[in-house]
């Protein structure tokens, strides 16, 4: 039987004794489910959060009112800001060090988008030891394929990083 990504990733993580946290936006707790529906995942995943308004982003993930105001919540300084937040919000759980945290903040659809963002735009933010990452895309597919679209891109994103291939990932798309 083939692995799927989320079965390589929790491999990777387990081997790179690293764990997995995440920070959802627009995706609404997709990326988690998709992760937590491997087996044994209770092994590498601590937890998530979904901060959907301002509000939450700033309280549960300490992510700046002025980043907020000066760039939005979908965009790259946010979801960076998301990612080191949401490390730091489960780093009693295990070292920090040892802590990935994924992010994403988007337009899902089919309404909110704007000049400069489009219905489609996504952001996927990643830390890690080795530095913070975003990584934007947009895409054109309905409101469930967009979140789709999303969770799936930041669990290849994951599994390039673990594997040593981050630069294969372009930042933008």
């Amino acid at each position: 039987m083939e692995e799927n990504i989320e079965q390589i990733i929790g491999d990777l993580l387990i081997q790179k004794q690293k764990y997995l946290v995440t920070a959802e936006s627009c995706t609404g707790g997709m990326l988690s489910n998709l992760i937590t529906d491997v087996p044994g995942s209770s092994d590498y995943y601590i937890g998530g959060v979904s901060t959907y308004s301002y509000g939450a982003k700033r309280k549960l993930l300490k992510v700046k009112a002025m980043t907020l105001k000066s760039y939005g919540a979908v965009s790259s300084e946010t979801v960076k800001e998301m990612a080191i937040g949401v490390r730091e919000l489960f780093a009693e759980e295990v070292t920090f060090e040892n802590i990935i945290g994924i992010s994403i903040s988007g337009i899902a659809g089919p309404g909110g988008g704007m000049p400069g963002k489009p219905v489609g735009l996504v952001w996927v933010g990643l830390s890690t030891l080795d530095g913070t990452w975003a990584y934007k895309r947009v895409w054109n597919g309905d409101r469930i394929q967009n979140k789709k679209y999303s969770s799936i891109f930041a669990l290849q994103l994951l599994q390039a990083y673990l594997t040593g291939n981050l630069e294969s990932i372009r930042k933008e798309k």
